[in-house]
């Protein structure tokens, strides 16, 4: 009886450190939401790293085809409204189909600390794979490029056409600017009463 009590503080000592070190990470990553810029750059160097990695082992191409595969999903994702209008009418928020419809805001589908999150997971899991042999199967590369630019170049083309038709641009540039009336400043001052 004795050894069972024993596994059990074992494990849940285990499991009390796993929750400890997932409620650091999480309070880590917490605070890196305010520094896109620097978080990008990271994941930058862990895309300069893997790449490195693969050019210099000349191997492990079906994993950067299948890492190439996940990051345009998540670039369609991150690309797309939260609400498509082709495929469910809302409630909610939807993105303006006239010229005269209110302004809405537009809500990603995967927001960029999500987006940001799953490249660089995907970065750090592809990079450790190439440690291990077992994932180097030997394939024609060239093909799998070609391929995945026609699949870039076709998903892309698809995305942009609904953009056009939905008349929304999943970026912000600037501060909005609208062309309505100007009101005069000796107009506006001399109208109010103190």
């Amino acid at each position: 009886m004795e050894g069972v009590g024993g596994s059990n503080s074992a494990s849940a000592a285990t499991l009390d450190q796993w929750r400890q070190f997932s409620m650091r990470f999480q309070f880590y990553l917490d605070k890196t939401t305010p520094h896109a810029v620097y978080r990008w750059i990271a994941t930058a160097v862990l895309l300069v790293l893997y790449a490195v990695r693969v050019y210099y082992v000349q191997g492990f191409y079906i994993i950067t085809y299948g890492l190439g595969i996940y990051i345009l999903n998540l670039l369609i994702g991150f690309l797309s409204p939260l609400v498509d209008p082709e495929l469910e009418p809302s409630d909610g928020p939807l993105l303006p189909t006239k010229g005269s419809d209110e302004f809405k805001p537009f809500i990603r589908r995967l927001p960029e600390f999500k987006f940001w999150y799953a490249i660089t997971k995907a970065f750090i899991i592809s990079f450790l794979m190439t440690f291990f042999s077992m994932f180097d199967v030997p394939v024609f590369w060239p093909i799998l490029l070609c391929y995945w630019f026609v699949l870039f170049t076709l998903t892309m083309k698809r995305q942009i056409m609904h953009m056009i038709k939905y008349k929304y641009v999943p970026f912000n540039i600037g501060k909005q600017k609208y062309g309505g009336k100007k009101s005069s400043a000796g107009s506006s001052s001399g109208s109010r009463a103190d």
